[in-house]
């Protein structure tokens, strides 16, 4: 072992052209950050998002999300400021009628439970799975509960874990849809793995993860189901204006957001949802994030002293890679080397605190990137 491993150097022609694998944020590819630079991004920014440049520019991003995602013409995007984390205290007012089930196996859905706790509300009702596992709502619909739920709260992919969940109405008894609306997160999975939208009343994210944009912004595509419900509960209770999806339906109508958003964020994602449908849409990027992810699974199978933290290769997320190391190698001390070298964000979700590897594998990253960090992870545990 060398004296002071942090001073290691990667062979260049091993290393990544882009060394960020962050699971959010995420890699930002510099063709968005060109148009931010250019001509036409500077004369957006700073200027106000009630005239008909910006306003273009949600329409922009409006339209490509709907294109992305083939909704139906009777669905709508809406979108506003605050990222999903705002979203969870939105729905928790406008889409929660009296009571909502939860399905649970990670930090970023547990976090909407909670938020469901609100006080206008009937105690949600949650079925938790162990992280690494995943929890469904089926037997919800099947039991005697389910005539007390009025929304389902599914999340697409747990950020936290690297375990994936198809987008899917529970089915009740005779196989049909459980009444009600099923609403998604889908934050870490959104641009990266096909979905339905006629199993979703509201699927919605933050960009700055699988949109490769920043933060501080919710996108939802919403059903007539959720454009009604959300009507009837600003008739039907106090809901303050922040948190009022009616309202951010009406202003996203007229590619407006109720409050000033950060017009670089909306030209980011507006980037990132062109580039995603010129390349091929959904379909392509969902086969470039199983390629990456695969490449890091098949790998951590191969190795006597990696393993996917994921054990059940059916729900292993094709987005966000959770990679457990043997106790024997210091995966905080492999994480300084390699981000001494410029490999960055593949920490493990804090409150797991597990001894290995996170890694993003969203749209943005190259498949030859994964593997150029793979054999630097190779080389550098050889020397450790």
């Amino acid at each position: 072992m060398v004296t002071d491993p942090r001073t290691l150097r990667i062979p260049r022609d091993l290393l990544p052209e882009d060394g960020r694998f962050g699971s959010g944020p995420s890699r930002v590819r510099d063709a968005q950050v060109d148009a931010l630079a250019s001509r036409a991004g500077r004369a957006l920014l700073g200027t106000s998002h009630r005239q008909a440049p910006v306003r273009a520019l949600v329409g922009r991003l409006r339209s490509g999300v709907a294109t992305l995602f083939a909704l139906p013409s009777d669905y709508e995007v809406a979108l506003g400021v605050g990222g999903s984390t705002l979203f969870w205290d939105l729905a928790a007012y406008s889409l929660v009628e009296q009571r909502s089930a939860h399905a649970v196996f990670g930090e970023f859905s547990s976090k909407f439970a909670r938020a469901a706790r609100a006080p206008h509300l009937s105690e949600p009702l949650v079925v938790e799975a162990a992280p690494g596992s995943r929890a469904e709502l089926d037997a919800v619909a099947r039991s005697d509960e389910a005539a007390s739920i009025d929304t389902w709260a599914l999340v697409q992919n747990e950020t936290s874990t690297g375990v994936a969940s198809p987008v899917r109405r529970p089915r009740d008894v005779s196989g049909a849809p459980a009444a009600g609306l099923t609403i998604v997160d889908a934050t870490s999975a959104a641009g990266c793995v096909a979905w339905d939208p006629l199993e979703a009343d509201a699927y919605y994210f933050s960009p700055q993860k699988g949109i490769g944009a920043d933060g501080g912004l919710w996108i939802a595509a919403l059903s007539p189901a959720a454009l009604v419900r959300a009507e009837r509960m600003e008739a039907a209770r106090f809901i303050p204006g922040s948190l009022s999806l009616w309202s951010a339906i009406r202003e996203s109508r007229k590619d407006q957001t109720q409050n000033t958003p950060a017009i670089a964020t909306l030209l980011l994602a507006a980037e990132q949802i062109d580039w995603l449908n010129a390349s091929g849409g959904l379909s392509w990027a969902a086969a470039r994030c199983a390629e990456s992810s695969g490449r890091l699974y098949t790998w951590a199978e191969s190795r006597p002293w990696a393993s996917p933290y994921v054990e059940d290769p059916t729900i292993r997320s094709k987005s966000v890679v959770t990679i457990d190391l043997d106790a024997k190698i210091d995966a905080a001390l492999l994480r300084d080397v390699l981000r001494s070298n410029g490999i960055v964000d593949l920490d493990p979700y804090r409150s797991l605190k597990r001894n290995g590897l996170r890694v993003g594998t969203f749209p943005s990253v190259e498949p030859d990137d994964v593997s150029a960090l793979i054999a630097c992870v190779d080389w550098v545990i050889e020397r450790l």
